[in-house]
């Protein structure tokens, strides 16, 4: 039996019938990349834990599905926990049941915390560790047997360059060790998979992304101002998913680099400030 994706591609519908399993996707960048790919007719599936709503968030996994159907997608929310092995395992066979296949995995969901070093608790510090590089590892490894089906699969994980230089690795060691231990799970994907055609890359952004993340725990309104707009990324991680997997694995690539490969120069749109000038934006952790 061929797989629900093995047709021709639409190139103005790249993923169109592509099914990509997410972890997090309940709001911000996660829920933009779903909506974008949702635009071209893409499945999604989302493990999260958000089934009800947060008093300081808004979204849940059920109104994150109800946006990307009303964008053109089709929408499967899994509740569960994406450090929990069991819920994994549930989201890939529930994922496949309703949609055939896996055509993406996207490592989305993530902790942080910029504490320093005695100031981060031991638990923060091992859920971090949990969800950031454990779940980006074991989501991975356990949908890796139905990516080989797919005539065009993908791993996708929303994590920085290794950039070890003393002002971000000594800024904030304990998230900075998550996030790179995500990137290092996907690029040793990536190295040990390469004979079997399934790309496995990185993806981060230059400047700060105007997220919950960013008014809550980074910067508050002043930050929120210097920021693009979550679309920046979907549209970037959906130039990626779009690509033959054959083209491209273990790069840590570069939101804007991704859209300039693309012709798309003007980022001006994408300020979370309209008319906010780009040196005005606040780099991104890990790249300055």
């Amino acid at each position: 039996m061929s797989h629900p994706a093995d047709r021709p591609v639409d190139a103005t519908r790249p993923l169109e019938g592509r099914t990509i399993l997410m972890s997090g996707g309940s709001r911000g960048i996660g829920l933009a990349i779903a909506i974008r790919a949702a635009r071209d007719g893409a499945n999604i599936a989302l493990l999260a834990k958000t089934d009800t709503p947060h008093p300081k968030l808004e979204g849940t996994i059920h109104t994150a599905a109800e946006w990307i159907r009303e964008a053109g997608g089709r929408a499967l929310p899994i509740v569960g926990d994406v450090r929990d092995d069991d819920a994994i395992a549930h989201a890939v066979l529930a994922t496949v049941g309703e949609f055939g296949g896996i055509d993406a995995v996207v490592n989305n969901a993530s902790v942080i915390d910029l504490s320093g070093t005695e100031a981060l608790s031991p638990k923060k510090y091992d859920l971090m560790q949990d969800v950031n590089v454990r779940g980006t590892f074991m989501l991975s490894r356990a949908a890796i047997p139905v990516l080989r089906e797919s005539p065009n699969p993908h791993i996708l994980s929303l994590a920085p360059p290794l950039n070890v230089t003393p002002r971000w690795l000594g800024a904030h060691p304990g998230y900075s060790l998550a996030k790179f231990g995500m990137t290092m799970a996907t690029l040793g994907i990536a190295a040990e998979l390469a004979g079997d055609g399934i790309a496995a890359n990185t993806l981060w952004p230059r400047t700060l992304i105007a997220t919950a993340a960013v008014q809550n725990v980074i910067g508050g309104d002043r930050l929120m101002a210097r920021s693009r707009t979550p679309e920046i990324y979907a549209d970037a991680a959906h130039l990626v998913l779009s690509r033959p997997a054959s083209e491209r694995s273990g790069q840590t690539l570069i939101v804007e680099d991704v859209l300039a490969e693309a012709g798309v120069t003007d980022l001006s749109g994408y300020a979370a400030v309209p008319g906010t000038p780009d040196e005005e934006l606040y780099p991104d952790v890990f790249l300055d």
